[in-house]
């Protein structure tokens, strides 16, 4: 009898039944006990393919992140998830078929934890972009970002080259750390002179000496920084035959106590013309031209004699505005020692050279009383001017 006539329900007849009744029935109950574990790793398959299937689309069709997670606990879920229900049919499946299930079951838990990730990537892009396109209204007016400005000393500096430009003046600049001939010697400043102390300057010798490296001489191959711009000027008729018409502009530095009317680094405007025919007359005429261009109003110019190792005759500027004298700096005519220093005639050539601190127009320009506010960088103070 065939074994699916068995399964069939039919009945074997004749004798046959009588003679193969008891080998007939072992050969059923075994091949029925096969195919019941054939069909149960079959059937733990097919749930599993099924369910990816299922899994995949639901992930891909969620919305929002709250759909998401309600489909993640259908599938997911640790305690009644379908994926959790699906493992329980591996106890089902023949001993030497579990390999084969488990490692399909492995592979589809990947496969719908993969699923979730793309699906929860996904939500949140979208939900990056939507919020960007929320929040952007092109119709709504900008709001305009903070804008800096030129610093007041910059501005100073700026209208002063442009005043002295007009007045035929060209713009030179040197360097901060000078040797002791140039901010010195060719200035006519003596070796007994007191602008030469060590207490009025900053020598790089005596920072050598105070970091332990010993007593360095200072003759005139050692350094320092410049304590004044006229250091430009020898520099520049060193190299330029007359007519010189220059002015230099910089910082320079001494070792000041801070204080509202002093700082230990500041900067200076020094100019210098240099022709066959110059007089005390020419360097009043330009500082007046001056400072009605920078204070925009009618300035008075007085000077009062001084006494400069450099110039000769010297004299202290003053200028009144707003009905106050006001001591701007100093100028004069330049020594002969100083034209022969840089190979001038001085019986050919003459000159005139003056010298003005640029934090103080500055400060008479906008109202500053104390020039330690210009280096505080407080964005609040600066923003005013």
């Amino acid at each position: 009898m065939s074994v699916s006539r068995f399964f069939l329900g039919l009945r074997p007849n004749g004798p046959t039944r009588a003679k193969h009744a008891g080998k007939t029935c072992g050969n059923v109950r075994f091949l029925n006990e096969n195919w019941c574990k054939i069909m149960a790793l079959t059937s733990f398959l097919q749930a599993l393919d099924n369910l990816v299937t299922q899994a995949t689309e639901a992930f891909e069709s969620a919305v929002d992140q709250e759909a998401l997670e309600q489909i993640r606990i259908e599938y997911l879920g640790a305690k009644s998830g379908r994926l959790k229900e699906v493992q329980k049919g591996l106890g089902k499946v023949d001993k030497a078929d579990k390999p084969t299930a488990g490692k399909r079951f492995n592979e589809v838990k990947k496969q719908i934890d993969a699923a979730f990730t793309a699906a929860s990537d996904r939500l949140e892009k979208s939900a990056g972009t939507a919020t960007t396109a929320e929040l952007f209204d092109p119709t709504v007016p900008g709001v305009r970002p903070p804008l800096g400005h030129v610093h007041p000393i910059t501005q100073t500096i700026e209208e002063l080259c442009d005043i002295m430009g007009r007045l035929g003046f060209n713009v030179v600049e040197g360097p901060e750390v000078e040797d002791l001939w140039h901010n010195f010697d060719a200035l006519n400043i003596s070796m007994e002179h007191p602008a030469r102390d060590p207490l009025d300057n900053f020598y790089l010798a005596t920072a050598q000496m105070a970091a332990g490296k010993g007593a360095v001489p200072m003759g005139n191959d050692h350094w320092m920084l410049r304590s004044q711009t006229s250091t430009v000027q020898i520099r520049s008729m060193e190299k330029t035959k007359p007519p010189v018409r220059i002015i230099s502009l910089g910082r320079v530095y001494r070792p000041d106590t801070a204080d509202a009317t002093h700082y230990p680094m500041f900067h200076q405007i020094e100019g210098l013309l240099v022709s066959d025919r110059v007089t005390m007359a020419d360097l009043k005429s330009i500082l007046h031209l001056f400072a009605e261009s920078f204070f925009e109003d009618d300035v008075e110019v007085r000077f009062r004699p001084s006494f400069f190792p450099f110039t000769e005759p010297s004299v202290e500027v003053d200028m009144s505005w707003h009905g106050r004298w006001i001591e701007f700096g100093g100028a004069g005519m330049v020594d002969p020692n100083v034209l022969r220093s840089v190979g001038y005639d001085p019986d050919e050539v003459a000159g005139f050279a003056f010298g003005l601190g640029i934090e103080r127009i500055c400060m008479r320009r906008f109202g500053i009383t104390d020039i330690r506010e210009l280096y505080k960088n407080d964005v609040r103070f600066l923003a005013q001017f």
